[in-house]
């Protein structure tokens, strides 16, 4: 679990988020398009999709790839950013069972309608390496019992509440396909629902932050490391946004590096670690030119 230092630092940044975003959730709003190509990319990239940052933005703004794609992955990019933009415009929507199959169906139209919006049934078993989904018998009452725990669960700190319900969730494995990917749209559905921004689960850290947390999460239960990780991507995001509200000047975090006598490898650890506000945009740390060092 975080400690109670990270979870103070959190809170901080998220009064000072809440001051800063007064009259202005037009210039927010943009902040959360803007990442829309990026939260597509990585999502599914995550999934082994081939497509890249600049090929996911082509198609988002209706530009011509120099390649030729699968069909499949097209739909898989315009259909997540259609997601992201229907919560975008929707952010307090109560988590619900309905709402998860409705977004899973527009995730996978075009792309397999026949399982489009509904849960795994009769022999729909599914296998992640070596792990098992649940059995198929029994994934509607599993979600709808994960629903309505986390409905409830207002008692404990509300990153653990997200972190449990992702790794449930993934655990579960209730569609036939999607199930990264909608677990990926629903932690933001749930921090939008709680007035915090969206976080980026990055691909390329997929291998050493991500993926070995479900295989721990199955023999163990603990989801800890789900918490961290979510964590340090919430930081990012909140110092995204006040950064980019405040700052006169965003730069590369290796250009304030030497600016401020700090060698380059310090820096990004530090940014790692969020002990300084530096942020990601189009895969480069970014930070504010006049921050200082204490």
């Amino acid at each position: 679990m975080v400690s109670q230092t990270t979870k103070n630092k959190i809170e901080e940044l998220r009064k000072r988020y809440t001051e800063l975003s007064r009259g202005k959730g037009k210039f927010l709003k943009q902040i959360a398009i803007s990442e829309i190509p990026e939260m597509v990319y990585n999502s599914n990239a995550i999934e082994n999709s081939t497509l890249t940052l600049e090929d996911t933005e082509k198609i988002l703004t209706g530009g011509q790839l120099r390649r030729n794609v699968n069909v499949r992955e097209l739909f898989e990019a315009k259909n997540m950013a259609t997601i992201t933009e229907n919560l975008l415009e929707k952010p307090n929507q109560k988590l619900t069972v309905k709402m998860i199959l409705n977004l899973h169906k527009t995730l996978l139209t075009n792309i397999d309608d026949g399982i489009a919006g509904r849960f795994r049934r009769g022999k729909e078993w599914v296998r992640v390496g070596y792990h098992l989904g649940a059995n198929p018998l029994f994934v509607a009452d599993l979600m709808q019992e994960l629903v309505n725990n986390y409905n409830n669960g207002n008692s404990h700190y509300f990153l653990d509440n997200i972190a449990h319900f992702h790794a449930e969730f993934e655990t579960i494995h209730p569609f036939c396909d999607g199930n990264g990917r909608m677990g990926r749209v629903l932690i933001n559905l749930q921090l939008m629902k709680l007035g915090l921004p969206p976080i980026i689960i990055q691909n390329k850290s997929k291998h050493r932050e991500y993926y070995p947390l479900f295989n721990k999460y199955p023999t163990t239960m603990k989801f800890d490391g789900f918490t961290e990780l979510f964590a340090l991507l919430l930081q990012e995001a909140l110092h995204k946004r006040i950064t980019m509200l405040t700052a006169k000047k965003i730069i590369l975090l290796p250009l304030w590096a030497e600016k401020n006598n700090i060698k380059s490898n310090i820096a990004a650890n530090k940014a790692k670690r969020q002990t300084i506000p530096a942020f990601r945009l189009r895969e480069k740390w970014m930070i504010d030119e006049d921050f200082s060092v204490t």
